[in-house]
């Protein structure tokens, strides 16, 4: 009896559990066993992207779901093995893949949105204090932010998206947030206005001004005659990212990058 190639097989074994309807089950392996093992590892996918993406899967019929899990099991080629990397891999096929006109316009977005939240938490950096000064009043000093940190503009306000609520229209303001790791290693969420932004921009930049040159720099851009308002408004809004953990604090200016 000629054995059959192992590694042969082995393509025959993966192409079935990926698509048993284009594959069919390999010779010798019987068929309840296949079944099995189609099972098993189907519903390990399915089960991994339910519980990385809970709204997106509470906005979708049961059908829609699986064909969804199913096409992205079949057609996605993996560039990472890890198994807590399968979500991510998620993103770049609905990224790449032509959107179902029964998908919600939104669902992209919220896949992302959905995705930073596990991404902050399973980043390695330390939140280090490095380099700050106490005695630097945050206006006058190089503003230190939070390494472990996304922030993303949404044409759809993806944090608000529920079984209740489900635009199907692109509001005509954007939606700004940052998504972050506290001290305490929970993971915390800000809506911003469109100065707050901006100035989170800034900050993330790092180009060695201080936090008042930054808002000077914004109150150009919008064109605004009142420099104090501005700067008032500025510190409030750096206060609200030093109570969050956005910003650790400042360091002072003459020891900037």
């Amino acid at each position: 009896m000629v054995e059959p190639d192992f590694k042969a097989l082995q393509y025959a074994f993966t192409a079935h559990l990926r698509a048993p309807h284009q594959h069919p089950v390999p010779g010798g392996v019987a068929p309840e066993r296949m079944a099995v093992y189609r099972e098993l590892v189907y519903r390990n996918v399915e089960d991994c992207m339910a519980h990385a993406f809970p709204v997106l899967r509470s906005l979708m019929a049961d059908a829609s779901w699986h064909a969804m899990i199913g096409d992205y099991f079949s057609e996605h080629r993996a560039q990472s093995p890890l198994f807590p990397r399968m979500a991510q891999e998620f993103l770049g096929y609905l990224a790449t893949r032509d959107p179902d006109p029964k998908w919600p316009p939104f669902l992209l977005e919220l896949a992302q949105y959905e995705w930073l939240e596990a991404d902050v938490l399973f980043d390695p950096r330390a939140i280090a204090e490095v380099g700050i000064d106490a005695e630097v009043d945050v206006l006058d000093g190089c503003v230190v932010p939070n390494p472990v940190l996304r922030a993303a503009v949404y044409r759809f306000p993806v944090h608000r998206i529920s079984r209740a609520y489900q635009p199907r229209e692109v509001p005509a303001v954007p939606t700004y947030l940052v998504v972050f790791r506290r001290r305490d290693d929970s993971a915390g969420l800000l809506e911003l206005n469109v100065v707050a932004a901006r100035l989170l921009e800034l900050i993330l930049a790092e180009d060695g001004r201080p936090a008042r040159a930054l808002l000077e720099a914004i109150r150009a851009e919008l064109k605004h005659s009142q420099a104090a308002a501005v700067i008032a408004g500025g510190r409030d809004i750096l206060q609200t990212f030093l109570d969050c953990d956005i910003v650790l604090g400042a360091r002072a200016h003459s020891v900037a990058r």
